[in-house]
């Protein structure tokens, strides 16, 4: 245990991996119920903290060995302050490509987490903490590049998901709660809205249903825009 626990190479490895892993065990769970942040999301989130983590570990024992001969007539600090303030400042970076459509959909959470942990990774660069670097950018490109399908493939069979249908009017709304619930979709949510102006107006909703088995969400979404008065749908 103590040398899993010491900041030596393989430990460090180690809880990066445990932090892909524990990231993505999360997000799983909440990729299989269709929220925003899913998969890779809370992989690169976890994967960024344990970077942190590592790197206030690594500054504490250069300042009490190889740098104590430089600090050791200056007055004591925290070697990390700096470092957080740069997470805390990346913070609000990240809000700024967090986006949300017309469509009430949330975008750019993943590219939010990869920013933030992107920004660890440069604080392990500054200290010259080349190894957890090197492990750290290998497993960010795995989350953002490698996962991706794995995380389409979830959503594509969720038994879970947000319906976006245009109708010609408000007349339609009935027939399309129906053909959804024909196809054994349970419905908890639904949200209205009309867009356009004058007489052109159409009105759109949003369905949160549940399916009651695994299937194609494209088949099911074939199926439900043969219904009378759908002008558009499509998964949300």
């Amino acid at each position: 245990m103590a040398d899993v626990q010491e900041l030596t190479v393989w430990s460090m490895m180690l809880r990066l991996l445990l932090a892909v892993a524990a990231g993505g065990l999360i997000g799983l769970e909440r990729e299989t119920k269709h929220r925003a942040a899913g998969f890779r999301t809370y992989m690169l989130v976890a994967l960024g903290a344990t970077v942190t983590m590592l790197l206030a570990q690594y500054l504490s024992w250069m300042v009490e060995g190889p740098w104590l001969h430089l600090v050791k007539n200056v007055v004591p600090t925290d070697v990390s302050r700096l470092g957080a303030q740069v997470i805390n400042g990346v913070g609000f970076l990240g809000a700024g490509t967090i986006i949300v459509t017309h469509r009430q959909e949330i975008q750019g959470l993943t590219t939010a987490a990869g920013l933030w942990a992107s920004a660890c990774m440069g604080l392990a660069i500054g200290v010259g903490f080349y190894t957890c670097l090197i492990t750290g950018v290998v497993l960010i490109l795995l989350c953002m590049v490698l996962f991706s399908p794995m995380e389409n493939a979830i959503h594509a069979t969720s038994r879970s998901m947000n319906i976006y249908v245009e109708l010609t009017g408000i007349g339609d709304l009935g027939a399309l709660t129906h053909g959804i619930k024909a196809q054994g979709c349970t419905i908890y949510d639904l949200e209205l809205n009309k867009s356009g102006e004058g007489g052109a107006r159409r009105l759109s909703a949003i369905y949160t249903v549940s399916l009651q088995k695994k299937q194609e969400h494209a088949e099911l979404l074939a199926r439900l825009s043969a219904v009378d008065g759908v002008v558009s749908i499509e998964e949300n």
